[in-house]
């Protein structure tokens, strides 16, 4: 199984969106070199809240490209970046690989997925009812999150548009992805 990158984003400060850069670094151990959220430790501002020494099990956030052109049809216009991710994909189904998968990013880096991020308010305040778009039930009545996964860099890297994204399943039972 294998995808595209589509875009790469970041951001030095805590805002919401992030604007699309040429090229990302990976830092093995802590993130996306520059971004807000890089670190051993959690930097979302409600973890640190409730415990600042917790892992950081979202050092980079990916989503996947096809969940624009899903909220289009609702009416919304989200382009990369506007979720707070940092890498974009096409061609990969994100939101069905299993907990550890390891996704070979260009020709270095290596994250590890760590979970479902889990969406929030802000994405309303951002385009109020979008939310509801990236969450939902599905036929049994479960919660479906749909605004992509996390992980964390276990091999550091340039990660650049255009960048091929080769899937590396862990040995099974897999895992299924909660949020993180």
């Amino acid at each position: 199984m294998s995808g595209t990158v589509t875009a790469v984003s970041s951001n030095g400060e805590y805002s919401f969106t992030k604007p699309n850069r040429e090229s990302i670094t990976l830092l093995a151990g802590l993130g996306v070199e520059g971004d807000v959220h890089a670190g051993t430790t959690v930097k979302h501002r409600s973890r640190i809240a409730q415990d600042p020494t917790q892992p950081n099990l979202r050092q980079v956030h990916l989503i996947h490209e096809e969940l624009f052109a899903e909220v289009s049809r609702a009416g919304f216009e989200v382009r990369p970046g506007d979720l707070g991710e940092n890498i974009t994909t096409r061609g990969i189904d994100l939101l069905a690989l299993p907990t550890g998968t390891l996704l070979h990013i260009g020709a270095e880096a290596v994250v590890e997925v760590t979970g479902l991020r889990n969406p929030c308010v802000q994405i309303d305040a951002f385009q109020e009812g979008l939310l509801k778009q990236v969450v939902g039930r599905d036929e049994e009545g479960n919660l479906v999150r749909k605004a992509g996964i996390m992980s964390v860099v276990r091999r550091g890297g340039v990660v650049r548009p255009g960048d091929t994204i080769t899937v590396k399943l862990p040995a099974e039972p897999h895992r299924p992805l909660e949020r993180v």
